[in-house]
């Protein structure tokens, strides 16, 4: 519990530093958690270290988690890619889901999430890169994406996520998270007027400061937190 405690608290110094050396407030950045694939032991030594926020990429394992962790108030963040099959699952554990990429997906889950009478946030992903590993809504769709998503019931859109292709130097990815920052605010200024939308989940482990100073008001954090994981570099 004391390692992760005092990654916590330096992450928090860090994103405190870069949020003021840019004047940014550092209370408009949110810190995601993610837990995948780590033990249960280390989401209650998080969440007794203050954190609110856990991201998991998988239905399944956050279902087992989050019924082992009733006793324990926290939000669940659904971040990784939503399968069709999973929806009626994701819809009665997840606070925010950060990976709409389609219509249909949306659809589903607005249906799921009525029929329980809950509402939560949703991001739309945005597919930022060519490579055919990363999914989402591609630039010249989300317009008429964001305007269905943010009629549906019981989903309340507020903002775009994206993952930039990974490279060891953080300042090769700026003009990814930039793209993002431009297409909210176009979305803000033509679409979405009369309800503009605010958050940009955007940055991890190797990244969050490049992505904060690009403005980023979401970032999803495992490596610092819990240790290197073997199967990415969240």
């Amino acid at each position: 519990m004391a390692m992760i405690a005092d990654r916590l608290l330096r992450l928090e110094q860090s994103i405190q530093e870069t949020a003021l050396s840019c004047n940014r407030d550092p209370k408009t950045i949110h810190l995601v958690a993610v837990s995948k694939r780590k033990p249960l032991s280390d989401v209650r030594s998080a969440a007794q270290a203050g954190q609110l926020i856990f991201g998991e990429n998988r239905v399944q394992e956050a279902v087992k988690k989050q019924q082992k962790c009733q006793d324990i108030s926290v939000n669940w963040h659904m971040i990784g890619h939503l399968q069709k099959n999973k929806v009626k699952q994701a819809a009665s554990v997840f606070d925010a889901v950060h990976s709409i990429d389609s219509i249909k997906l949306a659809e589903l889950l607005s249906q799921a999430l009525t029929k329980l009478s809950r509402t939560i946030e949703c991001f739309i992903q945005v597919k930022l890169t060519e490579e055919e590993s990363k999914t989402g809504v591609a630039p010249e769709n989300l317009s008429r994406v964001a305007s269905y998503v943010q009629s549906l019931p019981n989903l309340k859109l507020v903002g775009l996520m994206g993952m930039p292709p990974f490279t060891p130097d953080p300042e090769q990815v700026i003009p990814y998270f930039r793209k993002l920052r431009l297409l909210r605010d176009d979305l803000n200024s033509t679409t979405l007027v009369d309800s503009p939308i605010q958050e940009l989940s955007m940055g991890m482990s190797h990244d969050f400061k490049v992505a904060i100073r690009e403005g980023a008001t979401y970032i999803r954090i495992g490596t610092l937190i819990f240790g290197e994981r073997t199967d990415d570099r969240r």
